[in-house]
């Protein structure tokens, strides 16, 4: 078994180092591909096995590292002439597309394709774009077989029933999470190390918010930002799902904490061009932008992204 991100069974930290191992429950030994940063098998690993099955629950989103494992796993099996088969599962953010695509200066572990932050596409239809427009490494393409799911449309409202990673726990974080991800990137908890990741954020110094919370060090989230440290914010767990779903990409969370903080260059890390996937919504954010004039930036890229994936999709939209 190779195992990315998060371990075989999904329960390790965000970027935590992830050892090889033997499977407690099957005895099956455990290749890992994640030891802090993405990585490739090697020869003596490919040389064990004939067929690499893909079946991994994906969350559609371009800083999500599943696909990116997926993608090196193809590449190596083009290599050494291995046959890939994905058991496709629904992505339960395949109901639309969002964000800039990805400006390939900014590749990294969590951006590794030019595709907007939000793909809309399983990732059975991902490893067909792959291979379909070339997207390995020396153009190699790999042999691709992939399962469909039964009775799923790009508008079936999939909800997961088991926890994709840890700081994912519940559909709302899974909806949010396209959102609130970029305060990564910043000094601001995004609610790691409290019951409800990726649906809060505070800081410290943020002023004005009746609501607070103090992350803890909890398994999944062993160090957390702004640990022990009692943070004052937002909670947009009452959101509804239906609101979260129609507003898509949501930027207004990040320039509110960014305009509370005044901390002007200090607020971003390098970490967050690498999340967004481009270097003009920093820009806009310091020039005082509003979410809607930003989203505006990359309609273009949305429309364009729809018409290339068309190909490849496997589902109505």
């Amino acid at each position: 078994i190779f195992s990315p991100e998060h371990g075989f069974r999904g329960d390790a930290d965000a970027g935590e180092h992830v050892s090889s191992s033997v499977d407690s429950k099957t005895g099956v030994p455990i290749l890992s591909l994640y030891d802090g940063k993405l990585g490739k098998p090697s020869e003596t690993s490919m040389r064990k096995f004939d067929i690499l099955i893909v079946d991994i629950q994906d969350v559609g989103l371009r800083f999500y590292t599943y696909y990116a494992s997926m993608c090196r796993l193809m590449d190596a099996c083009a290599e050494y002439n291995r046959k890939v088969l994905v058991l496709d599962r629904p992505n339960p953010n395949g109901h639309y597309v969002d964000g800039p695509i990805l400006d390939m200066k900014y590749k990294s572990g969590v951006g590794w394709l030019p595709i907007p932050i939000v793909h809309g596409m399983t990732l059975g239809e991902l490893a067909l774009m792959v291979n379909g427009e070339r997207w390995l490494p020396a153009s190699r393409v790999c042999d691709l077989t992939v399962i469909p799911c039964k009775n799923y449309t790009h508008r079936t409202m999939y909800k997961l029933p088991i926890p994709p990673s840890p700081n994912l726990p519940n559909m709302k974080s899974v909806y949010l999470y396209p959102s609130t991800c970029y305060f990564e990137a910043t000094p601001v908890s995004l609610g790691r190390g409290t019951d409800l990741p990726f649906q809060v954020y505070g800081h410290p110094n943020m002023k004005g918010y009746s609501y607070s919370f103090t992350p803890r060090s909890v398994p999944g989230a062993k160090n957390p930002p702004q640990l022990n440290k009692l943070c004052h914010g937002v909670n947009l767990s009452n959101l509804s799902d239906e609101e979260i779903r129609k507003r898509g990409i949501d930027l207004s969370y990040v320039i509110d904490a960014y305009r509370n903080l005044n901390m002007e260059d200090h607020f971003f890390r390098s970490f967050f061009e690498l999340l967004i996937g481009t270097d003009y919504v920093r820009k806009m954010i310091k020039e005082g932008k509003s979410a809607d004039e930003i989203k505006a930036m990359w309609k273009e890229d949305v429309e364009k992204f729809k018409v290339q994936r068309k190909p490849y999709l496997l589902y109505e939209e």
